[in-house]
């Protein structure tokens, strides 16, 4: 069961409590606890107190499907998938350590098995592991992959890549970057100018886009991670790694509120198969204890 240590807490507290301040002043704090930060947690609990009021709830237990009810209008699933004959691009981003080459390969795995002819761009450039590691991916999985040498330029890999795909006849490049945050202004620039690159290249808007690897345990981080990163090139959604028990969740209701942000996938372990789409209401439900 996924966020179950706090699907857990929000469970007992809505449980057989009286429906008062003190209530409402120990879901708050319960709530920034959660990862959902303050701004958020008060629109949360507000809403919360009106429709107690509106509808004279005095049970508390009766309000955990209302709060079930707010948080959806934040949280939704990225579901359309790349186009059948047509090339697609997913550049895939996200800060060093959070998964990120090893989701590509997942995805790669994923899209393969839907039929896809795929791609992967070893766009990461400027660390060595990076490149060899997706490079084992790709042996691993038998799959075609571009790449240069360290410090070459990533925009002349992603354009290579996309020469290479439609040469080929493939259907999705899966596009890895750099993700170093020692210096941001650097990094940003970079993924400005392979972003440029794709483009120019002629690929569909439609079927270009960008999506953000968040490490699901980091909370705030991640919020920081997804407004940082959307800045640079505007983002299109966003992927769980490490989507287990000791999670919290609420950054993702964070970056939903925030920038509007749907979720693509959730990955769950080390294997090429633990990857699967997100399912908003599981983990609505798991996040409010109702599963």
């Amino acid at each position: 069961m996924f966020f179950s240590r706090f699907g857990a807490k929000i469970k007992s507290l809505f449980g057989g409590r009286k429906v008062d301040d003190a209530f409402f002043d120990e879901l708050e704090d319960t709530l920034i606890e959660g990862d959902l930060g303050a701004r958020l947690t008060d629109e949360i609990v507000t809403e919360l107190r009106e429709k107690a009021r509106k509808e004279k709830i005095t049970d508390a237990s009766a309000l955990q499907a209302r709060m079930k009810e707010i948080l959806s209008q934040y949280v939704r699933s990225y579901d359309v998938p790349p186009v059948k004959g047509e090339l697609t691009v997913y550049m895939i981003l996200g800060v060093n350590g959070v998964g990120k080459t090893t989701t590509i390969a997942k995805m790669a795995k994923y899209y393969t098995g839907k039929g896809y002819k795929v791609l992967l761009a070893a766009g990461d450039t400027f660390r060595a592991a990076a490149v060899d590691q997706l490079d084992i991916h790709a042996e691993r999985l038998g799959m075609r992959i571009v790449k240069q040498q360290m410090g070459s330029d990533p925009g002349a890999v992603i354009f290579d890549a996309i020469t290479s795909a439609s040469a080929h006849g493939d259907e999705l490049i899966l596009a890895d970057t750099a993700g170093r945050m020692h210096n941001k202004e650097n990094l940003m620039k970079e993924l400005q100018k392979m972003d440029k690159v794709i483009k120019a290249k002629g690929v569909k808007e439609e079927n270009y886009r960008k999506f953000l690897v968040i490490d699901a345990t980091t909370g705030q981080n991640g919020v920081s991670q997804a407004l940082l990163f959307n800045q640079a090139v505007k983002l299109d959604g966003v992927i769980l790694t490490k989507y287990d028990s000791a999670a919290k969740g609420g950054a993702l209701v964070q970056i939903g509120r925030t920038l509007s942000l749907p979720v693509a996938f959730v990955c769950t372990g080390e294997k090429y198969d633990d990857i699967k789409p997100f399912d908003k209401e599981e983990f609505l439900s798991s996040l409010m204890g109702l599963e």
